[in-house]
């Protein structure tokens, strides 16, 4: 492994999905990350579909590049091994429930004496304080909670008891919070090059998501777009459209907005629409919008090709985007080119696809690593790197303080 963060070391703790994608990014710039597993259970995220021969796809995706350790916390020499590895490290990541690692004196409090320079970086759904901390938090719970989900129905005309309509789709929480984490952790990183000291970051999954929610603004201001101009930037208001070929595009900018709506009418070639009287105003074009959408579409059922149609939409400085699988895009012409997908080998002679790297460094190098371990499977090489003898590491098996899986 090479790329920006090699020689950082990393103890991870987390698990699932937010903090697994945050140490994820780290490994993939090349820090090393070893991943603390329960000896039993792990990381539920092996038991995710697919699995080829020994891993869940899921498991890899996140994982990927990291080594993994498999030992008791409640035993004490489990904990010493933790605390070895957590002098080492330059960042320490969990996503519990604020207090957990307290009881096993890993929180930051009690890691911050052992090593004073570390980030040590927190993920929950509330934050660390406060009236929700102890709260179990999945990303479709945040998401009722903090208003993203509320935001969505709102905007797409879901009725709040429509509840066929109202599912949770992407867990765009922990996501996001990976990201998050990210930032925060590596700014925390550069202040501890400059100062010498570590800090805690507590990352709260609701926080991200208000943080994130590109309508919070109008929100916080009580505006309703339904009765007026809607929001300038909102790429949701935008509408699909089906050509003759039956391709689905997306054009991204909504109708109902006045400058927008001269731009349809321009490349539609249907400048009377400008004079309708039940277009006149984005109240209008809102009431009628089934009847001007009727119209687009006639439009757009006369192209034979996305590129035809791209070429007469980009006339008036508008963006189009084929409606395309993820699987069909990633694979084709653009993936190939960019590396949007990588392959790597499941140890049986099987492939398992993940998404590539997002980004490129033009002067660093960056390779991110294809080690992908069982729960337990670097035992033995991390605690010899921590100055453990064999017998010693025999004795810890024998005790049951690190175990080994293929879950």
């Amino acid at each position: 492994m090479s790329g920006p963060l090699k020689g950082i070391k990393v103890v991870d703790f987390t698990r699932v999905l937010a903090g697994p994608h945050f140490t994820k990014m780290l490994s993939d710039m090349g820090a090393e990350v070893i991943k603390i597993e329960h000896p039993e259970t792990g990381d539920l995220a092996r038991l995710g579909s697919p699995i080829s021969g020994n891993f869940s796809h899921y498991f890899v995706q996140q994982n990927i590049g990291k080594k993994c350790i498999s030992l008791d916390l409640n035993k004490d020499e489990g904990r010493e091994i933790v605390r070895k590895l957590c002098v080492e490290a330059d960042i320490i990541a969990e996503n519990f429930r604020p207090g957990t690692l307290g009881a096993f004196d890993l929180d930051y409090d009690s890691i911050k004496l052992l090593n004073k320079k570390a980030v040590y970086v927190s993920i929950s759904g509330y934050g660390q304080h406060g009236p929700l901390r102890g709260r179990a938090a999945f990303a479709p719970t945040v998401h009722a909670e903090c208003g993203t989900a509320h935001t969505k129905f709102k905007h797409v005309g879901t009725a709040l008891d429509d509840f066929s309509n109202m599912q949770s789709d992407f867990s765009h929480a922990d996501v996001y919070t990976g990201l998050e984490a990210a930032v925060s952790c590596l700014a925390a990183l550069h202040n501890a090059e400059k100062t010498g000291l570590g800090q805690h970051i507590d990352v709260s999954l609701a926080a991200t998501m208000i943080a994130v929610n590109e309508r919070a603004h109008a929100e916080l201001a009580g505006m309703d777009d339904r009765d007026d101009e809607p929001f300038a930037l909102s790429a949701p208001d935008s509408p699909y459209i089906k050509l003759s070929n039956g391709d689905i595009a997306v054009i991204a900018a909504s109708p109902i907005l006045g400058v927008v709506f001269s731009r349809y009418a321009r490349m539609m070639r249907r400048l009377d629409l400008l004079e309708n009287p039940l277009f006149k105003t984005a109240k209008l074009r809102r009431k009628n919008f089934k009847i001007l959408m009727k119209e687009v579409n006639d439009w757009a059922s006369t192209f034979r090709s996305i590129e035809d149609l791209e070429a007469q939409v980009g006339e008036v400085g508008l963006a189009v985007g084929k409606l395309n699988s993820m699987k069909d895009f990633a694979e084709g012409e653009w993936g190939s080119h960019w590396g949007a997908v990588r392959d790597v080998e499941d140890g049986e002679g099987g492939i398992i696809k993940i998404p590539g790297l997002p980004w490129k460094f033009s002067k660093t190098n960056c390779s991110p690593g294809d080690h992908m371990a069982t729960r337990g499977m670097d035992n033995i090489s991390i605690l010899k790197n921590l100055g453990y003898s064999d017998k010693e590491i025999k004795d810890f098996y024998n005790a049951e303080v690190i175990a080994e899986g293929k879950f």
